[in-house]
């Protein structure tokens, strides 16, 4: 409120308000912005739920006077159902609930339920599809189609995105009496449901809401499907309806049977569920432990639930995506709330003290890592500490209310909590909307459901003492084997796993890191594998694969086999060259390491990963650009120097700066507004000579980090930073620590040597089923290729076949193969500061997740012998 309203959300790093277009765009992130006011509206029934009722009166008034629900903006029919349509609603029953109290809310006449109603009008036209599946967006004040409306052309939407409305838009029906709320989302549901994949029960990521074709037809727990199997059980729950728990069911079957592989959660082919569709997991999986324990299911949601409390460990926080060997996929976390509500539900259900001491750990890691001066930042990368310049809605709509719950006792909350249930956003609804405005017909036009041996479905309202016997040690005894699942994983080579499974079958004609490409009795096993080979002008081979050229099913799976084992030798050859992401962590005052910005690291001067971090006050070059003698060197002398990018080499700089008497040096982008948020990282190349003498630590800020650095020199003048691999932890201690030494002695810190990334692997399927298509070098292809090409230089291609060996296969010995970022590494000339180098990357197992997804793709052609 202080720094961001009437604005949708805080900037915490800036503190600032985030205002849809006047920030660089996100992307679909921003859908959930709408100039309504989000976060207000978003945590109106936390206010109430931590006992804030004269706050939570304040806000209501706010609302009613501030926001405006006509805006011509484009907005996630999906994101405004849950938080902004809910919050009105959640507000709203509360509102009520405090009105009968008769101390507070006594002027309220339900005004929010009037805005929820205008809002749900504004939905509607979302609906207007053949298959009744809505728009995944809609612009508030024209609607869809219309010129104006700027949206209505999509043609997929996520299953969660259209089987995520009944809940709100019932409650507006029973709230209300306008039956037409319910009537949609009820159609939409049915919808999804008659289009289930019938032989597995599992449904699908995407769907085409025109034709309800499977778009995507992997399948799990996580993004994109989450919240539809959550909502099929809350609406049992909330409105008696026994359709929604028979179709849970049925679907929780499927999902036990095919999904849940204790305690990993694993995505999997809709038509072929016994294939897993990737190695990884994502974050939003959180959720489904809490869901389980709802539903009676005790045991396989603590056994999922410790399995994630042992990644937070490990990380802090719970990286986006990671891996079955619990490696870090995609290392933001935006400080989602799913572990925090599981962790609640599991309390309840056990009254098992463990888990306040896991939400203690939580609280302790956000005090610790996410607290800014102005609020609670996102981790831009879990294994960096580094921030993002985001504090999403949800944050304080669910987190700060869970981790309330989770410790209050019952007099601390001024209502009931167990009258009202849960949304997705944690919005409370009353339970007694289940006989009221009952209107809606709830004959099942759907067909049959299947009879399930499992006699947890026979139970509507579960006794405690049948589903969690009468023993302390009960959790403890389920969680006790899995205490070390993540500690003890150790990552399996991938080239060493399919060695294994060969050992089962015939050995392979040839093998990746033996192939030579001047030997002409391995250039005749290509050509019988369907694989020939070019000679690029730069010197570089290329490798191209037809399946139907093989002589052979059989030698075309080799091709295969050969083509895939070729771009992992390439991406474990290739990573030695990248560097991972380093910190600048603000430790003056008022920052005291609050404040972790995202640095590119640089191919030349002190590796940080190898030595102590460097510590010292800022102070700007003269000239700024720090591409001649510097005219400052007693400004500079014993500091880290700030220059600006452009106008000559990296390494010019930081050679004029080290002669000037700098400890280290933060080169910040000249292109404002860039940030790393948007961009992938920046590393800085050396200038193609020996640049041994560079002995002093270089980083680089985009625009955007860069300047939070510049305000604070303007506000506070002297600003202290530390420059490291990995933000420093930040003790109570800290900000009662003594400035260093004159020398600037840099304190000591283990860190881990993050594993770099791998080249970009592109996977397309196009002309032909029967043509794989394997591209490890982008660029060596024109737009007219169509043939699936992997790309290696002879440099790389003759690398000792030994070396890779042991460079693949581990033998008991714990690698982190690819903790990979996205890296670009980039350099600049006279000419043009801007020039680029690097190649985009894409982790491996990401690369293998595709692969299987295309030989599945190839196994379910019909006429394919492959």
């Amino acid at each position: 409120m202080e720094h961001a309203y009437p604005a949708d959300e805080l900037m915490p790093l800036t503190c600032r308000g985030r205002v849809r277009g006047q920030e660089p765009s996100r992307g679909d992130v921003d859908d959930a912005l709408g100039k309504f006011s989000l976060t207000l509206i978003d945590s109106l029934d936390t206010l109430v739920v931590l006992n804030k009722t004269k706050e939570f009166e304040d806000a209501v008034r706010k609302v009613l006077r501030d926001v405006n629900l006509d805006n011509d903006v484009v907005v996630s029919v999906f994101e405004t159902n849950i938080r902004v349509l809910g919050g009105l609603l959640g507000g709203h029953s509360l509102a009520i609930m405090l009105k009968e109290k008769g101390e507070y809310m006594q002027w309220y006449n339900d005004e929010l339920l009037q805005m929820a109603k205008q809002l749900g009008y504004k939905l509607l036209p979302a609906f207007n599809t053949t298959s009744g599946l809505p728009y995944p967006r809609i612009n508030l004040k024209f609607g869809i189609r219309k010129p104006e409306a700027r949206t209505g052309t999509e043609t997929d939407t996520c299953t969660a995105c259209a089987g995520t409305l009944i809940l709100e838009f019932a409650a507006l029906s029973r709230f209300t009496g306008a039956t037409i709320f319910e009537e949609y989302a009820r159609k939409a549901l049915d919808f999804l449901w008659e289009k289930r994949q019938r032989s597995s029960n599992l449904v699908g990521v995407t769907i085409n809401i025109h034709t309800g074709d499977w778009v995507r037809k992997d399948s799990g727990v996580g993004a994109g499907i989450d919240s539809y199997y959550e909502y099929l059980l809350k609406a049992y729950v909330l409105l008696g309806d026994d359709s929604f728990l028979e179709r849970f069911n049925t679907h929780y079957d499927a999902i036990m049977r095919y999904i849940s592989q204790p305690p990993l959660l694993l995505d999997v082919h809709i038509h072929k569920p016994m294939l897993n569709a990737r190695t990884w997991m994502d974050a939003l999986l959180a959720f489904f432990p809490g869901l389980q324990v709802l539903k009676g299911d005790i045991r396989p949601a603590i056994e999922t639930h410790e399995m994630l409390y042992q990644v937070i460990k490990k990380h802090n926080f719970l990286p986006e995506a990671f891996t079955t060997d619990f490696r870090v996929h995609w290392a933001q976390h935006p400080l989602r709330p799913e572990f925090a509500e599981s962790t609640y539900f599991l309390y309840k259900a056990t009254g098992d003290p463990y888990y306040l001491e896991v939400g203690k750990t939580l609280i302790e890691n956000l005090n610790k890592y996410a607290r800014v001066p102005c609020g609670f930042a996102a981790m831009k990368d879990v294994r960096t500490g580094s921030h993002e310049d985001r504090m999403d809605s949800f944050f304080l709509a669910e987190m700060f209310k869970y981790l309330y719950l989770l410790f209050a006792d019952k007099e601390d909350v001024i209502f009931d909590i167990e009258d009202y249930i849960f949304t997705t956003e944690a919005h409370l609804l009353p339970l007694w909307l289940s006989t009221t405005n009952q209107r809606i017909s709830k004959k099942n036009t759907t067909s049959e459901y299947t009879e399930l041996d499992d006699s947890n479905f026979d139970w509507t309202c579960p006794n405690t003492q049948i589903l969690f016997p009468n023993d302390p040690l009960y959790a403890q005894s389920i969680r006790e084997p899995l205490k070390n699942v993540v500690d003890k994983s150790c990552p399996r080579g991938i080239i060493r796993v399919r060695e294994e499974s060969f050992r089962s079958g015939a050995k392979p004609p040839l093998r990746a890191r033996d192939f030579m490409a001047t030997n002409p009795e391995h250039l005749e096993i290509l050509k019988k594998m369907g694989v020939s080979l070019i000679h690029l002008k730069d010197g570089r081979v290329q490798l191209v694969q037809h399946a139907i050229q093989a002589a052979s099913s059989i030698d075309a799976e080799d091709g295969l086999r050969f083509m895939q084992e070729m771009i992992e030798l390439s991406s474990q050859q290739q990573k030695e060259q990248q560097l991972p992401p380093r910190a600048v962590q603000i430790v003056s005052h008022p920052f005291f390491g609050r404040v972790v910005l995202t640095a590119g690291p640089a191919q030349f001067g002190l590796d940080l990963s190898k030595h102590k971090e460097t510590r010292g006050f800022v102070a700007s070059s003269k000239p700024y650009n720090g591409c001649s003698e510097l005219t400052n060197p007693e400004a500079v002398m014993g500091k880290i120097a700030l220059i600006q990018r452009g106008q000559c080499m990296f390494a010019e700089k930081a050679r004029n700066i080290q002669n000037a008497g700098a400890i280290g040096g933060i080169v910040i982008d000249d292109n404002e507004g860039s940030s790393s948020d948007t961009a992938p990282l920046f590393q800085m190349a050396g200038d193609g000579k020996d640049t041994d003498d560079i002995t002093i630590p270089m980083l680089f800020l985009f625009s955007k980090e860069g300047s939070i650095i510049l305000d604070a020199i303007r506000e506070y003048e002297e600003v202290e930073v530390l420059l490291s691999d990995k933000a420093k932890d930040r003790d109570p201690e800290m900000e009662n620590e003594e400035p260093p030494s004159s020398e600037n002695e840099s304190q000591n810190q283990s860190a881990e040597q993050i594993a770099s990334s791998s080249q970009e692997v592109d996977l397309v399927d196009q002309e032909s089923p029967e043509e794989s298509s394997l591209n490890s070098h982008p660029e060596s292809l024109s737009p007219a290729d169509t043939d699936n090409a992997a790309s290696i230089s002879p440099s790389e291609q003759n690398s000792n076949p030994t070396e890779s060996h042991e460079t693949t296969s581990l033998d008991g010995e714990c690698t982190d193969l690819d903790n990979q970022l996205k890296e670009q590494s980039e350099t600049e000339e006279d000419s043009n500061p801007n020039v680029s180098w690097g190649k985009k990357v894409q982790p491996i197992d990401s690369i293998l997740a595709d692969w299987n997804e295309d030989i599945e793709a190839f196994e379910m052609m019909e006429k394919d012998e492959l």
